[in-house]
Formats: structure tokens, C-alpha cells, sequence
């Protein structure tokens, strides 16, 4: 496992959330254990609502419905608990990714992925749990 370089805040992406939600899914016991790991030692994370949403979508396609109201319900309780920031992706994030997005037309990006760069940038984050390697492309360590 790759622990944290460092104890600034680390964005989550959805493979992660993915992962440690769903048992099945080949990445979930080193998700479950990073998480814990992030929690325990009281590591800011962050994630977006964008993330979010791509999350509950695949959990509720690729596994099933509880599972996606689960993790909603996860969620909810882990921003209660100041565990997880969750940013909103307004306007102004939004046209940021959208130039993102325009500029990387050769990389296999999801618009998402371009608003959760733009959100690492903005909070000067350089780690992000997840088990995607897009993240490389703007220069951050990858946890996994």
C-alpha cells in the first residue's frame, strides 16, 4: 500500500469511494484499509459532489441499488462527522473543467476527472486516493 507523503488534505476519487463500497470489486480491501488508515490518523479528505454522483451511478450499475443507498448514506454520515469535505462543483469550477476538458482532447478524461482537477488545483492538493493513474497527468501522487 502507498500511504500518504504527507498530512495536507488528499482528494478521493470514485474508484476509491467504488472500491470500498462495494466487496466485490477487486480493489476493496486496499480501499477499505487506506480509508481507515486516512480516518485514523485524521488526514483531511476531500471529494466532490461530482465525484459523488459518479460513485452512487456506478455502484447502483455495476453492483446494486443497496449498495448505492448505502453509500449515499455513508457518505452523509462521514461529512457529518468531518471525516470528508464534500465541494460543490459550481460555475466557476465548471468552466475551469470545461477548458480542462477541451485541452486534454487526446487524454481519456471524463469531465468529471477535469472538475476534480480543478478542485486539486485549487486547494494545492498533490495526493489523491484512487486507483485510476489519470491523476498523473497533472502531476499527483496516487494512493493505492
Amino acid at each position: 500500500m502507498n500511504f500518504p507523503r504527507t498530512r495536507q488534505k488528499i482528494f478521493v476519487d470514485a474508484g476509491a469511494w467504488i472500491a470500498h463500497s462495494n466487496p466485490s470489486d477487486q480493489h476493496h480491501d486496499t480501499a477499505v484499509a487506506m480509508y481507515t488508515h486516512l480516518v485514523q490518523q485524521r488526514i483531511p479528505l476531500l471529494t466532490t459532489d461530482y465525484v459523488v454522483d459518479e460513485a452512487i451511478t456506478r455502484l447502483r450499475y455495476d453492483a446494486t441499488h443497496a449498495r448505492a443507498v448505502a453509500f449515499l448514506d455513508f457518505m452523509k454520515d462521514a461529512v457529518k462527522r468531518d471525516a470528508v469535505t464534500l465541494e460543490r462543483i459550481d460555475v466557476d469550477r465548471f468552466e475551469e473543467a470545461e477548458i480542462l476538458f477541451r485541452r486534454y482532447r487526446t487524454a481519456r478524461l471524463s469531465f468529471t476527472d477535469c472538475t476534480s482537477f480543478v478542485v486539486c488545483q485549487e486547494y494545492e492538493i498533490s495526493e489523491v486516493f484512487g486507483f485510476d493513474q489519470h491523476f498523473q497527468i497533472i502531476k499527483l501522487n496516487v494512493l493505492q
